[in-house]
């Protein structure tokens, strides 16, 4: 299973961030790729314990559907929700700045994710994670959100 415990996969997924730009189309949903970019950065500051978020966790996710969509050897579909502090699509989240610099941002806050922590915090939905669910979940999450711009 591919992880950002990985190099080969953390440098897989820079890439194909290489191949982005900030007016290619969305196949799916609202973001832009700056606000794309934005969001992820966002969301590793959440994993890094940085960007408050709401806990919005229910027994079902942080069971089942934490299970289905960290291990199933499935691509996460279009259309799944985020907490409002980070949901770029509802105007949360930071607001892009320059391209190039918000890229850049995503790949160092991705490294700082792939190191070593004393403590994670909850995930909102998922609940208490372990590392190697945290660095998974970073992973499918980059991965999630670069198909969605098709790359």
């Amino acid at each position: 299973m591919k992880s950002l415990d990985r190099e080969r996969d953390r440098a897989e997924l820079l890439r194909r961030m290489e191949h982005l730009q900030a007016d290619t189309p969305a196949r799916w949903g609202r973001m832009s790729a700056a606000q794309m970019v934005c969001h992820l950065a966002d969301a590793f500051r959440m994993a890094l314990g940085e960007q408050a978020v709401t806990d919005v966790s229910r027994l079902r996710d942080r069971t089942f559907i934490k299970v289905i969509a960290l291990y199933l050897p499935a691509p996460w579909p279009p259309g799944i929700q985020t907490v409002r502090e980070i949901d770029q699509g509802a105007g949360g989240g930071t607001c892009p700045g320059d391209f190039a610099g918000d890229v850049a941002a995503v790949g160092d806050l991705m490294q700082r994710v792939a190191g070593p922590r004393a403590a994670w915090p909850r995930h909102p939905i998922f609940g208490r994670m372990s590392r190697r669910a945290w660095q998974r979940w970073g992973y499918l999450h980059v991965d999630h959100h670069l198909r969605q711009f098709g790359v």
